[in-house]
Protein backbone atom coordinates (compact mmCIF):
# COMPACT_ATOMS: atom_id res chain seq x y z
CA UNK A 1 0.00 0.00 0.00
CA UNK A 2 1.28 3.34 -1.06
CA UNK A 3 2.28 6.39 1.53
CA UNK A 4 -0.74 8.58 0.11
CA UNK A 5 -3.66 5.84 0.09
CA UNK A 6 -2.46 5.46 3.53
CA UNK A 7 -2.82 8.64 4.46
CA UNK A 8 -6.23 8.78 2.48
CA UNK A 9 -7.55 6.45 4.41
CA UNK A 10 -6.16 7.63 7.71
CA UNK A 11 -7.84 10.49 6.88
CA UNK A 12 -10.98 8.65 6.40
CA UNK A 13 -11.06 6.51 9.74
CA UNK A 14 -10.31 10.20 11.56
CA UNK A 15 -13.53 11.58 9.95
CA UNK A 16 -15.27 8.36 9.95
CA UNK A 17 -14.30 8.49 14.49
CA UNK A 18 -15.41 12.15 14.66
CA UNK A 19 -18.59 11.61 13.12
CA UNK A 20 -19.63 9.00 15.24
CA UNK A 21 -18.44 10.79 18.03
CA UNK A 22 -20.60 13.92 17.44
CA UNK A 23 -23.69 11.83 16.59
CA UNK A 24 -24.00 9.96 19.67
CA UNK A 25 -23.41 13.25 21.41
CA UNK A 26 -25.80 14.92 19.93
CA UNK A 27 -28.35 11.87 20.11
CA UNK A 28 -27.65 11.94 23.87
CA UNK A 29 -28.80 15.58 24.15
CA UNK A 30 -31.68 15.81 22.29
CA UNK A 31 -32.82 12.51 24.60
CA UNK A 32 -31.80 13.54 27.92
CA UNK A 33 -34.49 14.09 29.74
CA UNK A 34 -36.74 10.73 29.67
CA UNK A 35 -35.63 8.26 32.69
CA UNK A 36 -36.43 4.46 32.59
CA UNK A 37 -35.55 1.79 34.85
CA UNK A 38 -33.50 -1.11 34.50
CA UNK A 39 -32.92 -4.06 36.59
CA UNK A 40 -30.04 -6.72 34.89
CA UNK A 41 -29.31 -7.95 37.55
CA UNK A 42 -32.29 -8.86 39.89
CA UNK A 43 -30.71 -7.33 42.52
CA UNK A 44 -30.12 -3.26 41.85
CA UNK A 45 -32.41 -1.55 39.71
CA UNK A 46 -30.65 1.51 37.60
CA UNK A 47 -32.78 4.50 37.41
CA UNK A 48 -30.99 6.06 34.60
CA UNK A 49 -31.53 8.66 31.57
CA UNK A 50 -31.93 7.16 28.10
CA UNK A 51 -29.12 9.63 27.10
CA UNK A 52 -26.89 6.99 28.91
CA UNK A 53 -26.99 4.50 26.36
CA UNK A 54 -25.11 6.43 23.37
CA UNK A 55 -23.36 8.91 25.48
CA UNK A 56 -20.80 6.26 27.32
CA UNK A 57 -19.86 5.06 23.82
CA UNK A 58 -18.70 8.52 22.87
CA UNK A 59 -15.40 8.08 25.58
CA UNK A 60 -14.92 4.82 23.76
CA UNK A 61 -14.61 6.80 20.42
CA UNK A 62 -12.39 9.66 21.99
CA UNK A 63 -10.05 6.89 23.61
CA UNK A 64 -9.76 5.30 19.89
CA UNK A 65 -9.14 8.82 18.27
CA UNK A 66 -6.48 9.48 21.62
CA UNK A 67 -4.29 6.08 20.58
CA UNK A 68 -4.62 6.38 16.97
CA UNK A 69 -4.35 9.55 16.22
CA UNK A 70 -2.98 11.23 19.56
CA UNK A 71 -4.07 13.65 21.98
CA UNK A 72 -4.56 16.79 19.59
CA UNK A 73 -6.88 15.52 17.45
CA UNK A 74 -9.02 13.71 20.11
CA UNK A 75 -8.79 17.18 21.93
CA UNK A 76 -10.28 18.92 18.43
CA UNK A 77 -12.96 16.69 18.12
CA UNK A 78 -14.27 17.08 21.30
CA UNK A 79 -14.45 21.00 20.31
CA UNK A 80 -15.90 20.15 16.98
CA UNK A 81 -18.64 18.08 18.99
CA UNK A 82 -18.94 20.92 21.00
CA UNK A 83 -19.68 23.40 18.42
CA UNK A 84 -22.19 21.02 16.94
CA UNK A 85 -24.31 20.72 20.25
CA UNK A 86 -25.21 24.73 20.40
CA UNK A 87 -26.15 24.50 16.78
CA UNK A 88 -28.50 21.97 17.31
CA UNK A 89 -29.60 23.32 20.72
CA UNK A 90 -30.15 26.84 18.76
CA UNK A 91 -31.76 25.21 16.70
CA UNK A 92 -34.38 22.91 19.13
CA UNK A 93 -34.47 26.55 20.88
CA UNK A 94 -35.91 28.60 17.70
CA UNK A 95 -38.11 25.71 16.54
CA UNK A 96 -40.06 25.98 20.12
CA UNK A 97 -40.37 29.92 19.68
CA UNK A 98 -41.85 29.44 16.13
CA UNK A 99 -45.84 28.93 16.86
CA UNK A 100 -47.44 25.64 15.46
CA UNK A 101 -50.24 25.56 12.63
CA UNK A 102 -53.96 24.42 13.80
CA UNK A 103 -52.84 21.29 11.28
CA UNK A 104 -49.42 20.61 13.14
CA UNK A 105 -48.78 16.72 14.41
CA UNK A 106 -47.11 18.30 16.84
CA UNK A 107 -48.66 20.94 19.07
CA UNK A 108 -46.57 23.85 20.31
CA UNK A 109 -47.22 21.97 24.14
CA UNK A 110 -45.98 18.88 22.96
CA UNK A 111 -42.99 19.84 21.58
CA UNK A 112 -42.26 22.51 24.32
CA UNK A 113 -42.64 19.37 26.73
CA UNK A 114 -40.06 17.53 24.94
CA UNK A 115 -37.60 20.19 24.09
CA UNK A 116 -38.53 22.91 25.93
CA UNK A 117 -35.70 22.61 28.43
CA UNK A 118 -33.33 21.37 26.21
CA UNK A 119 -31.83 24.80 26.61
CA UNK A 120 -31.18 24.15 30.10
CA UNK A 121 -30.23 19.90 29.77
CA UNK A 122 -27.92 20.99 27.16
CA UNK A 123 -25.93 24.03 28.94
CA UNK A 124 -25.57 21.80 31.98
CA UNK A 125 -24.35 18.66 29.93
CA UNK A 126 -22.22 20.45 27.79
CA UNK A 127 -20.13 21.91 31.12
CA UNK A 128 -19.69 17.99 31.75
CA UNK A 129 -18.88 17.22 29.09
CA UNK A 130 -16.10 19.69 28.43
CA UNK A 131 -14.78 18.57 31.72
CA UNK A 132 -15.08 14.78 31.48
CA UNK A 133 -13.89 14.86 27.70
CA UNK A 134 -11.13 16.97 28.41
CA UNK A 135 -9.92 15.00 31.95
CA UNK A 136 -10.47 11.42 30.21
CA UNK A 137 -8.21 12.50 27.48
CA UNK A 138 -5.13 13.88 29.38
CA UNK A 139 -5.40 10.76 31.85
CA UNK A 140 -5.75 8.52 28.58
CA UNK A 141 -1.93 10.08 27.61
CA UNK A 142 -0.86 10.18 31.49
CA UNK A 143 -1.33 6.57 31.35
CA UNK A 144 -0.17 5.57 28.27
CA UNK A 145 3.25 7.38 28.74
CA UNK A 146 3.36 6.30 32.26
CA UNK A 147 3.20 2.36 30.69
CA UNK A 148 4.83 3.28 27.43
CA UNK A 149 1.68 1.71 25.54
CA UNK A 150 1.10 -0.78 27.08
CA UNK A 151 -1.84 -2.29 29.11
CA UNK A 152 -4.78 -0.62 26.99
CA UNK A 153 -7.47 -1.88 29.86
CA UNK A 154 -5.35 0.16 32.63
CA UNK A 155 -5.37 3.62 30.39
CA UNK A 156 -8.90 2.77 28.84
CA UNK A 157 -10.46 2.29 31.85
CA UNK A 158 -8.88 4.08 34.70
CA UNK A 159 -9.32 7.41 32.72
CA UNK A 160 -13.13 6.76 31.67
CA UNK A 161 -14.36 5.91 35.08
CA UNK A 162 -13.06 8.93 36.97
CA UNK A 163 -14.11 11.79 33.79
CA UNK A 164 -17.62 9.83 34.15
CA UNK A 165 -17.50 10.18 37.79
CA UNK A 166 -16.89 14.31 37.46
CA UNK A 167 -19.43 13.73 34.38
CA UNK A 168 -22.19 12.78 36.60
CA UNK A 169 -21.44 14.54 39.09
CA UNK A 170 -21.23 18.06 37.17
CA UNK A 171 -24.50 17.77 35.29
CA UNK A 172 -26.28 16.46 37.89
CA UNK A 173 -25.70 19.28 40.32
CA UNK A 174 -26.05 21.84 37.50
CA UNK A 175 -29.36 20.51 36.12
CA UNK A 176 -30.78 20.66 40.26
CA UNK A 177 -29.57 23.99 40.91
CA UNK A 178 -31.59 24.86 37.64
CA UNK A 179 -34.59 23.95 38.23
CA UNK A 180 -34.47 20.73 35.66
CA UNK A 181 -34.51 18.21 37.94
CA UNK A 182 -35.36 17.71 41.36
CA UNK A 183 -32.77 17.25 44.67
CA UNK A 184 -34.88 14.66 45.78
CA UNK A 185 -33.81 12.22 43.21
CA UNK A 186 -30.86 13.40 42.96
CA UNK A 187 -28.65 10.55 44.83
CA UNK A 188 -30.41 7.88 42.96
CA UNK A 189 -29.71 8.83 39.64
CA UNK A 190 -26.22 9.52 40.49
CA UNK A 191 -25.59 6.09 41.74
CA UNK A 192 -27.77 4.74 38.90
CA UNK A 193 -25.87 6.67 36.26
CA UNK A 194 -22.61 6.46 37.46
CA UNK A 195 -22.78 2.57 38.42
CA UNK A 196 -24.22 2.47 34.74
CA UNK A 197 -21.06 4.03 33.29
CA UNK A 198 -18.62 1.88 35.14
CA UNK A 199 -20.55 -1.42 33.77
CA UNK A 200 -20.08 -0.19 30.02
CA UNK A 201 -16.51 1.31 30.85
CA UNK A 202 -15.60 -2.46 31.83
CA UNK A 203 -17.96 -3.84 29.12
CA UNK A 204 -16.14 -1.93 26.01
CA UNK A 205 -12.55 -2.62 27.28
CA UNK A 206 -12.75 -6.00 24.96
CA UNK A 207 -13.95 -3.96 21.91
CA UNK A 208 -11.14 -1.12 22.31
CA UNK A 209 -8.60 -4.02 22.47
CA UNK A 210 -10.37 -5.40 19.33
CA UNK A 211 -10.71 -1.49 16.96
CA UNK A 212 -7.26 -0.89 18.24
CA UNK A 213 -5.79 -4.12 17.07
CA UNK A 214 -7.02 -4.19 13.94
CA UNK A 215 -6.18 -0.81 12.99
CA UNK A 216 -2.76 -0.54 14.41
CA UNK A 217 -2.05 -3.78 12.28
CA UNK A 218 -3.64 -2.45 9.15
CA UNK A 219 -1.16 0.76 9.61
CA UNK A 220 2.05 -1.09 10.86
CA UNK A 221 1.60 1.20 14.20
CA UNK A 222 4.25 0.21 17.14
CA UNK A 223 2.70 0.68 20.94
CA UNK A 224 3.49 4.70 21.27
CA UNK A 225 3.48 5.27 17.58
CA UNK A 226 0.64 7.41 16.29
CA UNK A 227 -0.71 8.26 13.23
CA UNK A 228 0.19 11.98 12.03
CA UNK A 229 -2.46 13.86 9.57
Amino acid sequence: MTESKKHRQAQFLYLALAGIFISLLVSCNLIFLKFISWKPFGAYTFIISVGLIPYPLTFLVTDLISEIFGEKRANDVVKVGLICAVLVMGTTIIADLAPAIDTSVVSDEEFHKVFGLTGIAVSASMIAYLLAQFIDIKLFHFWKRLTKGKHLWLRNNFSTILSQLVDTLTVLLLLCSLGAMDWEVFGTIFLGSFLFKVIIAALDTPFFYLFTFLIKRHFGLKEMEEIKL
